[in-house]
C-alpha cells in the first residue's frame, strides 16, 4: 500500500491474536511479522537463527545476569533490544508491516502510522481453543495458559513503562471470544480504515 501503515498486535494466549494478525496483514497487503523477525534480522546479520529464537521474548532473569557500564550480558535482553531496534528501522525505511508482541505499542508509539491493538479473550474459551489447537486435554491448556501470559508480562512489563494488557496503552482492545476472530478483524480493519481515511 501507499500508505505507511503499522499494525502493532498484543494478545493473549489462546485469543487468536496471531490468527487475527494474518487476516489483517492478507486484506491489507502488508508483511506479518512474528517469529519470523528474528529470521529476517539472523540473515541480515549471517548468524543461526536458532541462537537467537530460543531467547525470543523471554523475560531477564536477574539473579543470572546484570548489567556493567550500560550493557547487560543476557542474552535475552539483548535479543529483544535487537528487535527494537530493527523494528524502528524498517518504521523509518516508511516500510508498512503486522507486528505482532515485541512491546511494538510502545517501540513504535512515536510514528503516526502505528495502530495498537490488544486482543483478549474469555479464559474458558481460550482454554477451549488452546485444547483442541494443541491437542492436550483442558487442564494442561489451562497450564499453558498461564504459563504463556505469564512469561509475556514478564517479558512486556520489563522492558516497556506501560503494562502488558492494560487497555490505556492501546488504541483498541478487543474481546475476541465475543464476536469471533473473523469478526474482531472486520472491526479492527474498519478502525484502521477510518482513522487514515483508507478505501
Amino acid at each position: 500500500m501507499k500508505q505507511q501503515l503499522i499494525i502493532s498486535i498484543g494478545r493473549e494466549f489462546g485469543s487468536g491474536g496471531h490468527e487475527v494478525a494474518e487476516i489483517l496483514a492478507k486484506r491489507f497487503g502488508i508483511p506479518l511479522y512474528d517469529s519470523n523477525l528474528l529470521e529476517e534480522i539472523a540473515e541480515s546479520k549471517s548468524v543461526d537463527v536458532d541462537n537467537l529464537t530460543k531467547y525470543d521474548e523471554r523475560p531477564r532473569f536477574f539473579v543470572l545476569y546484570r548489567h556493567v557500564q550500560g550493557y547487560s550480558n543476557s542474552p535475552a535482553e539483548n535479543i529483544a533490544h535487537i528487535q527494537f531496534k530493527y523494528l524502528r528501522r524498517m518504521a523509518d525505511e516508511g516500510k508498512s508491516f503486522v507486528i505482532v508482541g515485541r512491546c511494538a505499542e510502545e517501540v513504535l508509539a512515536d510514528y503516526g502510522c502505528m495502530v495498537s491493538v490488544f486482543i483478549l479473550g474469555d479464559f474458558a474459551k481460550k482454554i477451549e481453543r488452546v485444547s483442541k489447537k494443541y491437542g492436550v486435554p483442558p487442564i494442561e491448556a489451562k497450564n499453558m495458559l498461564y504459563l504463556k501470559d505469564k512469561k509475556r508480562k514478564s517479558y512486556h512489563n520489563y522492558h516497556c513503562n506501560g503494562r502488558w494488557g492494560d487497555s490505556r496503552n492501546y488504541e483498541l482492545s478487543i474481546n475476541s471470544s465475543r464476536i469471533g476472530i473473523d469478526r474482531t478483524a472486520d472491526i479492527i480493519e474498519m478502525y484502521i480504515k477510518e482513522k487514515y481515511d483508507l478505501e
